[in-house]
C-alpha cells in the first residue's frame, strides 16, 4: 500500500525522523484556515500517489491565507497523471539551501535491503539515475545488521554529502530505517532531504510504501487505507476474498491459478489482435481449491463490469473438481436471474482435468444459451475474442 506524503510524513515524525508539521485539508476554506494558523509562507501541496505534482500545479507557495485559498481552488479536483486531487497539505514553507536524496527499499533481486543517496535531490531520482549514475550511491543492508551508526555512516561517504551534514544525515538514515522495519515497508524514501540556510536537515517529502503481507501485525495501518482511487469493481472483489486485479479490455477472465489465468491473459491478447485489438479485462484467480460458491462470486464480479463483453473461464480441475466449477458457473448464472440481474453476456467455457467429463456434461445441460463450451484454450481464447468484438 503506497502512502500519500501527509501519512509518510507521520510515519517519519514517529519515528524521529525531522519533518515541517503541516495541515491536510479537502476545501480551500480549510486550507485558508491552515494557512492563517500556521501564519507566514506556506506551501500548498496536491496529495496523490505519484510524482511529477510540481510540474503539474500540484504545489504551489502562499503568502497569504487569501493566496493559500486561491491555490487550493485550482488544485483540489486537479488530475495529475490520472489522479484526481481531494486532499492538499498546507504546511510552512522550509527555506531551502540545499537537496538532497535518501531511501531505503527491498531489493528482491538481491534478497536484501538498498540504500540510495545523492547530493542531488529534489528531481525524479530516475532522471539522476539515468544522466548521472556515478551521483547516485547504492549500499546493500544487510536485513539482519540493519543499518546502524557505521551503516549509515557508509552510506553518506559513498554520496559524498557535506561534513557539516554528515551527522544530522546519519541519525536521519538510522532512523529512516526504523519506519521500514518498525512498519514492515519495502519502501521509504525522501526527496527532498533538505538542508536549511540555518544548517538543520529536513524531510519535506516522502513516500512510503507499506507490505500488505504484514497489516496483520500493525492496526494502525487500517486507518491509512483510502479507497478514493480504488476502481468500486476491484473493492467489491476485495470483500469477497478474491484476487482479482480490473484491466483495460472487454473479455473477463477467471481461471484457478495465477499461472494458467497470467497464460490466459496473454493467449486472449494474442487471439484479439485479429479482431480489432480485444483485450483482457480483468485478472481473475479463484485459486486451486475454490469451492462453488466462489466460482459463483467470480462470475458475478466479473459479469458485473460493464465493459466486459463476454466471459472466458479457463479451468484446470485439480483440488477441485470441474464438476464443481460447472455447478458453480450455472449457480452464479441463476444466482444473477433471482436478483434481477439476468446474464446478457457469452460465456466461453474451457474445462479440464479431474472430472472434466462430469463438468462437461452438466454445461452441456444446463440449458443455458449464452453458455458456450470449446475443448481447447487457444479455440476457446478466439471464441470469446470473437464474441467481445461482437463478430
Amino acid at each position: 500500500m503506497d502512502l500519500y506524503e501527509y501519512q509518510a510524513k507521520d510515519l517519519f515524525a514517529a519515528h524521529n525522523v525531522p519533518v515541517v508539521p503541516g495541515k491536510v485539508c479537502t476545501t480551500a476554506e480549510e486550507a485558508r484556515a491552515a494557512a492563517a494558523e500556521i501564519g507566514g509562507l506556506v506551501v500548498v501541496k496536491a496529495q496523490v500517489k505519484v510524482g511529477g505534482r510540481g510540474k503539474a500545479g500540484g504545489v504551489k507557495l502562499a503568502q497569504t491565507p487569501d493566496e493559500a485559498f486561491e491555490h487550493a481552488t485550482n488544485i483540489l479536483g486537479l488530475d495529475i497523471k490520472g489522479h484526481t486531487v481531494r486532499k492538499i497539505l498546507v504546511a510552512a514553507a522550509a527555506d531551502i539551501e540545499t537537496e538532497y536524496y535518501v531511501s531505503f527499499l527491498l531489493d528482491r533481486t538481491n534478497r536484501s535491503f538498498l540504500a540510495m543517496a545523492s547530493v542531488e535531490g529534489g528531481m525524479e531520482i530516475e532522471e539522476v539515475a539515468a544522466t548521472k549514475p556515478e551521483a547516485l550511491a547504492k549500499i546493500r543492508v544487510d536485513a539482519i545488521e540493519g543499518c546502524t551508526k557505521e551503516k549509515a555512516t557508509e552510506i553518506v561517504e559513498a554520496a559524498n554529502f557535506p561534513a557539516d551534514v554528515r551527522d544530522q544525515i546519519v541519525d536521519i538514515l538510522q532512523n529512516l530505517w526504523n519506519v521500514l522495519v518498525k512498519e514492515d515497508a519495502t519502501l521509504v524514501e525522501v526527496n527532498p532531504l533538505a538542508k536549511t540556510p540555518e544548517g538543520v536537515v529536513l524531510a519535506l517529502d516522502g513516500k512510503v510504501s507499506l507490505d500488505d503481507n504484514a497489516s496483520y501485525r500493525h492496526e494502525a495501518h487500517a486507518a491509512l487505507v483510502d479507497n478514493s482511487e480504488t476502481d468500486p469493481i476491484e473493492l467489491r472483489a476485495t470483500e469477497l476474498d478474491l484476487n482479482y486485479v480490473k484491466l483495460d479490455g472487454e473479455v473477463g477472465i477467471i481461471g484457478n491459478g495465477a499461472g494458467l489465468v497470467m497464460s490466459t491473459l496473454d493467449v486472449v491478447a494474442y487471439a484479439g489482435e485479429e479482431f480489432g485489438g480485444v483485450k483482457p479485462a480483468n485478472f481473475l484467480d479463484i485459486g486451486g481449491g475454490a469451492s462453488a460458491q466462489v466460482m459463483a462470486n467470480g462470475l458475478d464480479i466479473v459479469l458485473g463490469d460493464p465493459d466486459v463483453k463476454a466471459v472466458f473461464v479457463n479451468v484446470f480441475g485439480g483440488i477441485t473438481a470441474c464438476d464443481a466449477v460447472a455447478n458453480g458457473i450455472v449457480q452464479a448464472v441463476a444466482m444473477l436471474a433471482d436478483r434481477g440481474e439476468p446474464v446478457t453476456k457469452p460465456i466461453v467455457c474451457r474445462i479440464d482435468g479431474n472430472n472434466a467429463a462430469e463438468g462437461r456434461r452438466i454445461l452441456d445441460e444446463s440449458g443455458i444459451a449464452l453458455i458456450e463450451r470449446v475443448e481447447t484454450m487457444d479455440d476457446a481464447a478466439r471464441r470469446v475474442a470473437q464474441l467481445a468484438a461482437g463478430k
